[in-house]
C-alpha cells in the first residue's frame, strides 16, 4: 500500500514532521506551513525544498521585496514581532531568502492572522507543535509561566488559534483535515494545565474528532536523548458512526508501549548511540572549527558548567561509557545546566578545556542528518557585513525547538495503520 499525505505544518519549525513522514516511506506534499521565526522557516526551506534562490527572486530588488514582506508578521527571535525598520537593515540576499522560503513552502507566517477559509483543501495531516515555553519546566525556570489560558497572551496559548482555524474551516464547508497531530511537553497533563487540555479535547470532539494521547520519550525510539513528549492523534469522524466505532476500537487498547513495540518491530527502528552522533574527528578542519566555536572562555562560571554537568567525553579523550543517553537538547548549550560537555583542548589561551555540543551535533541528536545541516549552512548569507544569518546560537535554538524525528516516525506509523483500518 502506498501512502501519500497532503501535509500542513502549523508551528512548523525546521520540519521534523515532514522529515519523519519521508523517512518511513511516505510521499509528502506540503500544502502549507506556518512559522514566523525567519531563521526556522529559511532552514526549513533549505532542508525540505532547496538552498538555491529561484531565478525570478534573485532578480528582485530590495524595495520590491520589502513591499511584499511588509504585509507579514515576521520574527527574528521566535518570541515577538520584528520591527519593520529592523527588516530594512538586512542585506538584499537575506530578504530574498525570506521571501523565497515563504513562497516556496506556502508559509502563512502568523497563525493568529490565518483564516480558516484560506486553508488548503484536502489536508490529510495537520500538525500543531505549538510553543511550549509557558508550559515546560525549563521555560518556568526562565520566567515563562503564563500557561495556556485563552486570555493569557502567552505564546503557548496560541493553541486556541488552531481551534479557531478548524472551526472556521468547518463553517466555510471545507473538508476537515483527516488527522491532527499535537506535540508538546508532558506538563500539559499537570494539575495546572489539565483543565485546559481537557477543554481542548472536548473542543475537538465538537468539531468531529476522536483523540488519543501518548507519553513517549525519544530515547526509547533509538535517539540517545532524554526527551519525553506528549503526542496526540486526532481522527476526523464527523457524523460517521461506522468510522467513529473503528477509531474508538483502534484507540481503546492502544498504549504508549504499543506505539514503541510496533516501531521497534518496523524496518525504520535503528538504535543510535551517542558515539554515532558526536563529531570528534578533529583532523577534519570543518569539525575542528565547529568545536572551537563552541569552546567557551575560561571563567569561573564556565568551570562550574564543566564541574556540574555530565561529561560526555572524558579527559582521556574517550566517550563516557556511563552516558548512554544525553540530557534534553534545549535552545542553549552555553548555560548551566546543559545537555552535557566534552573534554576538548583547543590550545587557545584563555579558552576552557572543554566544549559543549556543536550546532551540528544538536541537529543530529534531534534526528536530522549531516546533509540537512550542510544544506542549512549553505543557505547562510550575511545579514550585515561579517554577520551571518545563522550564528551558532540561532542554529542551536532551532534544534532545541524541534521535535525528535524518530519519535515522530513511531507516531506516524500509527496513522498509516489507521489508514489501513479505515480503508483509505
Amino acid at each position: 500500500m502506498s501512502y501519500t499525505y497532503n501535509l500542513v505544518e502549523l508551528f512548523s519549525g525546521i520540519g521534523s514532521q515532514a522529515k519523519a513522514l519521508k523517512n518511513i516511506g511516505c510521499t509528502v506534499k506540503t500544502l502549507g506551513t506556518c512559522e514566523w521565526d525567519l531563521h526556522a522557516f529559511i532552514a526549513y526551506d533549505a532542508i525540505h525544498s532547496s538552498n538555491k534562490l529561484p531565478d525570478d527572486v534573485s532578480s528582485m530588488s530590495k524595495e520590491e521585496l520589502l513591499d511584499i514582506l511588509s504585509a507579514y508578521a515576521l520574527s527574528n527571535s521566535g518570541k515577538e514581532k520584528m520591527e519593520y525598520k529592523t527588516l530594512k537593515t538586512y542585506s538584499v540576499d537575506v530578504i530574498r531568502r525570506i521571501y523565497a522560503a515563504i513562497r516556496r513552502n506556502n508559509n502563512f507566517v502568523d497563525v493568529s492572522s490565518l483564516q480558516g477559509n484560506s486553508m488548503p483543501e484536502n489536508i490529510d495531516i495537520l500538525t500543531y507543535s505549538f510553543p511550549c515555553q509557558d508550559l515546560s519546566n525549563v521555560g518556568a525556570f526562565h520566567g515563562y509561566n503564563k500557561g495556556i489560558d485563552k486570555n493569557s497572551g502567552s505564546r503557548s496559548s496560541l493553541l486556541w488559534q488552531v481551534g479557531r482555524i478548524l472551526k472556521e474551516m468547518q463553517e466555510s464547508n471545507k473538508n476537515m483535515p483527516r488527522y491532527l497531530l499535537l506535540e508538546n511537553v508532558p506538563t500539559l497533563l499537570s494539575q495546572r494545565h489539565k483543565d485546559n487540555f481537557e477543554t481542548w479535547i472536548n473542543d475537538l470532539i465538537e468539531l468531529g474528532y476522536i483523540s488519543k494521547y501518548f507519553l513517549l520519550n525519544a530515547s526509547s525510539f533509538g535517539l540517545p536523548q532524554n526527551r519525553p513528549r506528549l503526542l496526540m492523534i486526532s481522527v476526523f469522524v464527523g457524523k460517521d458512526d461506522n468510522k467513529k466505532e473503528k477509531v474508538v476500537e483502534f484507540f481503546y487498547s492502544k498504549t504508549s508501549d504499543d506505539i514503541l513495540d510496533e516501531y521497534k518491530k518496523s524496518d525504520y527502528f535503528k538504535l543510535i548511540t551517542v558515539k554515532d552522533l558526536l563529531r570528534i574527528d578533529y583532523d577534519n578542519k570543518k569539525l575542528l572549527d565547529e568545536a572551537i566555536e563552541c569552546t567557551p572562555n575560561d571563567t569561573v562560571s564556565r568551570r562550574e558548567i564543566w564541574d556540574e554537568n555530565p561529561k560526555i567525553v572524558l579527559e582521556n579523550g574517550s566517550i563516557n561509557p556511563d552516558i548512554q543517553v544525553i540530557r534534553t537538547i534545549t535552545t542553549k548549550q552555553d548555560r548551566n545546566p546543559n545537555s552535557g560537555n566534552l573534554y576538548f583542548d583547543c590550545k587557545i589561551n584563555g579558552r576552557s578545556k572543554f566544549r559543549y555540543l556543536t550546532p551540528r551535533e544538536c541537529f543530529l541528536f534531534m534526528g536530522f542528518t549531516d546533509e540537512d545541516y550542510e544544506n542549512v549552512i549553505e543557505n547562510n548569507p550575511e545579514v550585515h557585513k561579517n554577520s551571518k544569518l545563522f550564528p551558532r546560537d540561532k542554529l542551536i535554538r532551532m534544534a532545541g525547538n524541534s521535535i525528535p524525528v524518530k519519535l515522530l516516525e513511531g507516531i506516524f506509523l500509527q496513522i498509516k495503520k489507521l489508514d489501513e483500518t479505515l480503508d483509505y
